[in-house]
């Protein structure tokens, strides 16, 4: 299988199956001098490991990280940074039932007809679980975005099923199960999510992520534009089906007039095109949404196949989000996290004496009004 690794300077490999002994990942190409050990990665995986809450799988994993090279002294060394972490909660038993069976709109029957065979416990690669190296490696690349340049990245969720939210505070974010920024419609979303499960179905999801203090210039055009690797990154989380960047699809029904991000000496006056103009960063807040779909893996008997090509009926069983995209908030951070570290390193590798005679101008929160 290829297809495993994400960047081209800061570069990370993957590796591990959701009911393999554990999962990991190796990230290539962090500077050295980076003060760096597992207490800098553990608080992002806590925030995405299963059962955290009641409301997302009742997988009980620590999620616990191991730096296994790549460190010395409490600072990288510039060498590759192997990253484990063990699973000591599977149920294989869970997929037993369902070994000859392929779930519908699940990885099972994509993977057979790839490889001719697949691991049906949990979807093996397939499954989410996976992200959870994606996360390790994105704590990486934040702790030396946020130290070494100032950039902050943050997500909330904005849509579960019917259920639209608004950004309305960021400090909220952090004190609900749902990673949600608009508090009031936390037991609202408690009730829906009750809901869900107890009839034995999913809701989608949108996410919206958000990176401040990004310095201009990040992007490489024609082909490896920012928002395109930023894009690709995204559509790489399981489940994503959509990503926009700024106004997105919205952007098909504006004018020119309403759209573009007018300027003046003292800053941009909108910032539509979410901090990204010709495949290179403004300066402005990188602004980025993803859909996420239903959980496909739900207790509501579906028609599907066997391996023999005959028509069954099946059922799911087994622990499972009725909302997957509760935990994918800060996966989306993670994923924007490695592109813009990636894209930091090639920028300064080609035009790190660059010195542009216009001055910087101040960017516009995409909060604010226009």
């Amino acid at each position: 299988m290829s297809g495993n690794t994400l960047g081209r300077l800061f570069c990370v490999t993957s590796f591990g199956e959701s009911h393999g002994p554990a999962i990991g990942c190796v990230v290539d190409g962090c500077p050295p001098g980076l003060a760096l050990d597992a207490s800098d990665i553990q608080p992002a995986l806590d925030r995405r490991r299963p059962g955290r809450s009641k409301f997302v799988t009742q997988r009980k994993e620590a999620d616990s990280v191991r730096i296994l090279s790549g460190v010395f002294e409490g600072e990288t060394t510039g060498t590759p940074i192997a990253l484990l972490i063990e699973n000591t909660d599977q149920r294989s038993y869970d997929y037993d039932r369902i070994a000859q069976t392929f779930r519908p709109n699940h990885a099972d029957y994509a993977y057979m007809q790839k490889y001719g065979r697949r691991d049906h416990r949990g979807g093996g690669r397939s499954s989410a679980r996976e992200t959870a190296v994606r996360v390790a490696a994105g704590a990486v690349a934040q702790k030396y975005l946020r130290e070494r340049l100032g950039i902050s990245i943050r997500a909330c969720l904005t849509r579960i099923g019917e259920i639209g939210l608004d950004v309305a505070d960021w400090s909220a974010v952090e004190d609900n199960a749902f990673f949600c920024a608009d508090p009031a419609r936390v037991p609202e979303l408690e009730r829906y999510v009750e809901s869900l499960r107890s009839e034995g179905d999913s809701a989608g999801a949108m996410i919206q992520v958000e990176a401040t203090n990004v310095p201009p210039g990040l992007g490489e055009p024609v082909y490896d534009r920012l928002d395109a690797d930023l894009a690709q990154a995204l559509m790489g989380i399981n489940a994503v089906k959509g990503v926009e960047i700024g106004d997105g699809m919205a952007a098909a029904g504006m004018r020119g007039t309403a759209h573009r991000d007018e300027m003046r000496a003292d800053g941009f006056l909108s910032n539509h095109s979410g901090g990204v103009a010709g495949g290179i960063s403004t300066g402005q807040d990188v602004v980025a949404r993803i859909a996420i779909k239903p959980t496909s893996s739900i207790t509501t008997p579906g028609r599907s196949v066997n391996e023999h090509g005959e028509n069954v009926d099946m059922r799911t069983t087994g622990r499972h989000d009725p909302c997957v995209g509760i935990r994918a908030v800060p996966i989306a951070e993670a994923m924007v996290a490695l592109v813009l570290m990636d894209h930091w390193m090639r920028h300064r590798a080609q035009c790190g004496d660059v010195e542009p005679t216009t001055p910087r101008l101040p960017g516009r929160s995409p909060d604010a009004p226009a």
